[in-house]
Parts: structure tokens; C-alpha cells; sequence
């Protein structure tokens, strides 16, 4: 199979992946556990439980597929994708709701840094543009899964939802079978459970030392606290101003649009200009779009700021990947980019939290004034550890 070919076929399995994934992520799950009567803190809870699972399972995930390839882990990644959003309809304790939220998060956790790894392996001069055009694909399904997810909820309630949101997992599954990577021999040749533990934490040696890595994982983290927070609180606030969940549904869909169409386009432009001053860049444009968005109420210019945010999102993520992928070592580059993805959803997981922590004793703007300060704080904290660098 050629590389072409495995990149195509990699990108399509994300686009469903993500469709799937992102059907039931926005703006379907706020909604679904406030009608459960779930307050602003536990909403907060349920939307961010599943990027716990992130936090502690990316680091393992990437490091094992440096041992074993990267078909076993992207496999499992898929699966866990395709079956939980069939559990769904019949739940109806918030607790129950929390517990499956963190079982689904299996899938980007064990998926993500594979699959990240694989374009970065298949693709070493030009990882910009690859890896930009990958996270496009995968963003497509942000694109359309909460204008489809919003609109059946709309039009035909929760479980319609739901079961459509399997049914994209199960096709990406699907084609998954007919991607055929290659398969080294695993670095592991004894046999039991702690030759794997010592050669995963050479990995995570390597990777933990370089603050390169470290540094350019913060950055994404602070994006993510924004985006984590909008994915909560964004369909609640709109239907406070009085929009519909079709017309929030489409505000995440402008976001997702916006950044689709530019990461390959800002990831090229890293692969000649450089990573760093893009993702500075992007930083500041998230920052100054999220702290608008609670002082507007209509619709367009809701529609605006989720464009702009969506930008912002497009231009760190092409560039800071990219960056994680050149300063780790060849051996470590799937613990490298599970260490990107650990720190990543410790933001995304923190945000909803925090914001929920926030709204419930400030207000939608102050929660999104104190979010959009630790974006630029982590801006000018990266851009004063390169400069030294």
C-alpha cells in the first residue's frame, strides 16, 4: 500500500471517527445532562470526565504503539469509538452518564497519538502539511457532527441522536479493516507484563526530559481550556440568549469549518516560516475571540467569534503539533505525541471545570475573561522559554 494511499485511508477513518465522536460531544451532551438535571458544576463534570481518560491513558497508548505499531493501538481506538454511543439512550442517572462519558473517552485516547504517530512516520520532510491536513480530516467531524447532532436532537429528540452517532463509529470501523500499515516486530521479545513497563518508561524518560515537548504541549493546553470550556457552556449560554440547538449546534459547526479549511493551509506556512511564531499567534486570536463571545447576543455575530476562535484553533494546533513531532527522538515519537495529547486534555478537561466553578459564582463573562488571560499567559510564557532557548 502506498503512503498516498495508507494517508487517505487514515484520513477518512478519522472523519467518521470524529463525526461520531463529536455528534454526541456538542451540543447533544450539555443538553442531554441538564434535561437529566444536571447543574452547571456537574455539566462541567460530564463533559470533561471523558478527557480525564485522555490524561492518563495517552502517554501509555503512544508509548505502547512505539513498542507494538501502531494498527493494535489505532484498532482498539476504533472500536471504542463505535460502541458506546448505542449505550447512550439508555441512561438515565447522571451517574451512570459520568461513568460511560469516561469509558468513551477510550477512543481519542488510544486513537489520537497513534494515529498522530502514523502521519508523522509516513510523512518526515513535510509533517506541517500532513499533519495539518490530518487534523483538518479529523476536525471535519467537529464540522458536521454537531450541525447533524444538534438538528436530530431538534427534530427527533435524544436517542435518534444517539443511534446515528453509532452508526458513523461502525463505518469507520469498516474501512479501518482495509488499512494495511506495516508492522514492524515489537521492541519487547520477553515474554510478561514488566519487560513492557521498563521499555514504556524508557520512553517516558525520554520524553519527560524534553522541554521542548513539555513547553509545546502547554501551549495546546491552554487552547484546550477554552475549547473545553466553549464545548460545555457555549449551547447553554446560547439557548440563554434565545438561540435554538440547531443554531448552536451551527455555531460549533463555523468553528469546526473555519478550522478545517485552514490547518493544511497553516501548516504548510509553518513548514517555511517556522512553528513558534504561529503558535503565539494563534494563541492571541483565541484569547481575543472567546472573551467576546458572552458580550453578544445575536446570532451573526456569535457566528463571527466562533470563525475567529476556530482560526486561532487551526493556527496553533497545525504548528504545535508539528513542533512536538521535530524534538522527539524516532524511537519515542508515539510516547512524544501522547505526552502532547496527556497535557493537551489535562486543558481539555480543566476547562469545563473550571468554567463551571467560574459561571456558577462569577458570570459567563467573567469566567471568559479569566480563561482568555491564561491563553495569553501561556503565550508569553512560550514565547520568553523559546526566546531563551
Amino acid at each position: 500500500m502506498t503512503t498516498a494511499r495508507s494517508f487517505a485511508l487514515l484520513c477518512t477513518v478519522g472523519v467518521f471517527c470524529f463525526i461520531s465522536y463529536n455528534m454526541v460531544r456538542m451540543p447533544v451532551l450539555a443538553l442531554f445532562a441538564e434535561s437529566l438535571g444536571a447543574g452547571p458544576e456537574r455539566i462541567g463534570l460530564i463533559v470533561s470526565v471523558s478527557t480525564l481518560t485522555g490524561v492518563f491513558l495517552k502517554l501509555p497508548s503512544g508509548a505502547l504503539s512505539d513498542i507494538y505499531g501502531r494498527r493494535l493501538l489505532l484498532q482498539i481506538g476504533v472500536i471504542a469509538f463505535g460502541v458506546p454511543p448505542f449505550i447512550y439512550p439508555f441512561v438515565s442517572d447522571l451517574n451512570v452518564l459520568t461513568a460511560l462519558r469516561m469509558f468513551h473517552g477510550l477512543a481519542t485516547a488510544i486513537f489520537a497519538p497513534s494515529a498522530l504517530a502514523t502521519v508523522a512516520d509516513l510523512y518526515r520532510e513535510r509533517r506541517g502539511a500532513a499533519l495539518g491536513t490530518y487534523t483538518a480530516c479529523t476536525q471535519s467531524g467537529a464540522l458536521l457532527g454537531p450541525f447533524i447532532g444538534g438538528y436530530l436532537v431538534y427534530q427527533a429528540g435524544f436517542p435518534s441522536a444517539f443511534v446515528t452517532a453509532g452508526v458513523f463509529g461502525c463505518i469507520a470501523g469498516i474501512i479501518f479493516y482495509s488499512l494495511h500499515l506495516t508492522a514492524p516486530l515489537p521492541r519487547v521479545q520477553e515474554k510478561g507484563l514488566a519487560p513492557v513497563l521498563a521499555e514504556m518508561w524508557k520512553g517516558f524518560a525520554v520524553v519527560v526530559r524534553n522541554k521542548k515537548v513539555l513547553m509545546t504541549s502547554s501551549t495546546d493546553a491552554a487552547k484546550m481550556i477554552a475549547n473545553g470550556a466553549l464545548m460545555a457552556f457555549l449551547p447553554l449560554y446560547g439557548i440563554s440568549v434565545g438561540l435554538n440547538p440547531g443554531e448552536v449546534g451551527t455555531l460549533f459547526t463555523v468553528q469546526a469549518f473555519t478550522s478545517f479549511f485552514s490547518k493544511p493551509i497553516m501548516g504548510r506556512i509553518s513548514d517555511r516560516v517556522g512553528r513558534q511564531p504561529l503558535i503565539i499567534l494563534g494563541l492571541l486570536i483565541c484569547a481575543g475571540t472567546f472573551v467576546l463571545i458572552p458580550q453578544v447576543s445575536m446570532f451573526p455575530l456569535m457566528l463571527v467569534l466562533s470563525a475567529g476562535f476556530g482560526f486561532g484553533e487551526a493556527v496553533v494546533s497545525s504548528s504545535s503539533s508539528a513542533l512536538v513531532a521535530d524534538s522527539s527522538e524516532f524511537k519515542t515519537l508515539g510516547a512524544g505525541m501522547g505526552m502532547q495529547g496527556t497535557i493537551m486534555d489535562i486543558g481539555h478537561a480543566s476547562g469545563p471545570l473550571l468554567a463551571g466553578v467560574l459561571i456558577a459564582r462569577m458570570s459567563y463573562a467573567g469566567a471568559f475573561m479569566v480563561i482568555a488571560g491564561i491563553q495569553l499567559a501561556a503565550a508569553l510564557v512560550f514565547w520568553l522559554t523559546m526566546r531563551n532557548k
